[in-house]
């Protein structure tokens, strides 16, 4: 999967500073990272929710489908990524009364090698703190997953990861060299020289987000000096093929543009979805005993989800509406 799957023990030993799992995610390798990533996907398009009890099931076929190789080859790439993610251990610090906790990513793990599954539950502490990363509603999501299925590079999918949140402003702040190198998951005794680091990690990355994601990426770089001491990035959102329609097929013009989403963020996404009128109007669309039909927070990532993937189905009114209350 044009990675290799070592391990050092300085990385299954890592340090977390707050209870936010940032930086457990940011050195993942790519084979955990898509593991975790399609195990937290599926289990929200299936209302099942994470849970510290319940294991989730992810296929080597789902596995396979999704980022094109054999069913055997997902299988194995499955295994070794939980093998070496179920031997990761991270400490945060409470941020109740500051005492270090010990955690694992995941505390148990069974595999159906004649059935071309493996069943993961994780910790208490993942499945607690995993909503809280900054950028987590959008990065495990479908629609993510279609965008960094193609990358082959871990460093492709964190930095994709890290800039996709600044897509809105156009721009990102500086990102200081170091913390920048920590967020890649760039190890303090690799790519030592800059012009390794440039050739090796940042330019190979950009490329690849450049010719398979939904945005283009240019950065400019901040020196001290002579020393290169960060680097601001660019975020621009491709432009889309424009769909010709058919005469006399679906809504006109002026109905169409009730219905869409174009131009508004996340943020008044979720403006909507709070909406009472909105939950009034839609609260049909899910089942109470889903997660979506318990918690307000769940309805809001489940109805932004599906204002991205078709905003024609909510009809009783023009969306924009919903972020006057």
């Amino acid at each position: 999967m044009g990675e290799d799957m070592n391990i050092d023990n300085k990385k299954m030993g890592l340090v977390v500073k707050t209870n936010r799992l940032n930086t457990a995610i940011q050195n993942l390798t790519l084979a955990e990272i898509r593991l975790v990533q399609l195990a937290i996907i599926d289990s929200r398009e299936k209302n099942e929710g994470l849970s510290a009890d319940k294991p989730l099931i992810i296929k080597a076929s789902r596995y396979a489908e999704a980022f094109g190789t054999t069913r055997q080859g997902a299988y194995d790439v499955l295994k070794k990524a939980e093998e070496n993610l179920f031997e990761r251990r991270f400490t945060f610090l409470d941020e109740n009364d500051g005492y270090p906790v010990k955690s694992r990513w995941i505390s148990q793990a069974k595999y159906k090698q004649d059935k071309g599954t493996i069943e993961i539950i994780f910790t208490p502490a993942v499945v607690n703190e995993i909503t809280r990363i900054n950028g987590i509603e959008q990065f495990f999501t479908k629609y993510t997953l279609e965008q960094t299925s193609t990358l082959n590079s871990m460093y492709s999918v964190r930095l994709y990861e890290l800039l996709i949140q600044w897509r809105e402003a156009k721009k990102t702040p500086l990102f200081g060299l170091k913390v920048f190198r920590g967020q890649l998951g760039v190890d303090d005794d690799e790519y030592e020289r800059m012009c390794d680091f440039k050739s090796g990690v940042l330019h190979k990355a950009i490329t690849e987000i450049n010719k398979h994601t939904d945005i283009k990426v240019s950065y400019d770089q901040e020196k001290d000096g002579k020393n290169i001491v960060g680097f601001k990035f660019k975020v621009l959102t491709k432009d889309k093929p424009k769909a010709t329609k058919q005469k006399g097929v679906g809504r006109d013009a002026d109905t169409a543009d009730m219905f869409a989403i174009e131009g508004l963020n996340d943020n008044q996404l979720g403006r909507i979805a709070r909406n009472p009128s909105f939950v009034a109007d839609y609260n049909h669309m899910v089942s109470s005993t889903s997660p979506a039909g318990q918690d307000p927070k769940a309805w809001e990532f489940e109805m932004i989800n599906r204002l991205k993937k078709d905003a024609s189905q909510f009809k009783k009114r023009p969306l924009r509406e919903y972020l006057e209350y």
